[in-house]
């Protein structure tokens, strides 16, 4: 698993790739931070939850060549050959780019200590909002390292990437449109107010609940839970399984 993690790790830094991902977080945060900064209103929890809805674009970025580049040249077969497990190679190309959002985070630890220097505290929001900040980063990339696996071309499994992203993203939204289309297309029927709104409120719930931004948002006011996190960590098993399987699938297609 360490050689497939320095493979892929150092891949980002010999391409375009990581150079491009480091300078667009480090551009859109160095820019959310010096508004605020300016109107003196510097909240790095703040800029820390507000960057990880950028995830959507910095994530299939990342991870859209992770499995769908070796498809496309032919070197998945090395997968099969070699004595590292499928499961290894999984987490070896999930740590590495777990890692680079690492380095990403190093932007935002500079501004913490450009607020501490200027106005002597950073909140105990920080805490929570960067533990959110990689729980969040591993789900993602464990979607966007499944999309990758799913075709061999890196425009396709960013676009997939993307579109599931989007939706994690949205399900905060599409629980109000859900809601709200329930209780207006019962409207007509003889139930009454109570009922809809009940039904109403218990679809959106349960899709709100799927929402992992909504689930974590309490971490920036220094609140913890376990159970945001555990939910995170679970969902990115997940899809690591599913990667795993796809591979799995295509070894013994071969055979």
């Amino acid at each position: 698993m360490l050689a497939v993690f320095k493979r892929e790790f150092f891949s980002y830094f010999k391409s375009p790739v990581g150079y491009i991902a480091l300078a667009l977080f480090a551009f859109i945060s160095g820019y959310m931070y010096v508004n605020m900064f300016a109107y003196a209103q510097a909240n790095i929890p703040s800029e820390i939850i507000t960057m990880i809805s950028f995830f959507v674009i910095f994530v299939p970025i990342i991870t859209m060549g992770l499995l769908s580049e070796d498809k496309k040249r032919g070197t998945e077969i090395l997968f099969y050959t070699s004595p590292v497990s499928l499961f290894e190679v999984v987490m070896g190309k999930f740590l590495a780019a777990l890692s680079l959002f690492g380095i990403m985070y190093v932007n935002i630890i500079i501004h913490m200590i450009i607020t501490k220097s200027s106005s002597g505290t950073v909140g105990i929001g920080v805490v929570g909002a960067s533990i959110v900040f990689f729980f969040v980063a591993a789900l993602y990339i464990a979607i966007g390292l499944f999309a990758s696996s799913l075709s061999d071309s890196q425009i396709v499994s960013a676009i997939l990437s993307f579109v599931i992203l989007l939706f994690f993203q949205m399900l905060s939204t599409l629980s109000t449109f859900i809601s709200n289309g329930i209780t207006s297309a019962l409207s007509a029927g003889s139930m009454g107010a109570d009922k809809l709104s009940a039904i109403g409120e218990k679809v959106a719930y349960a899709v709100k609940w799927l929402d992992p931004i909504a689930k974590t948002q309490q971490f920036r006011y220094g609140v913890f839970s376990v159970f945001p996190l555990v939910y995170c960590v679970s969902v990115a098993l997940v899809f690591l399984y599913l990667t795993y399987r796809v591979l799995e699938k295509k070894r013994w297609s071969q055979k």
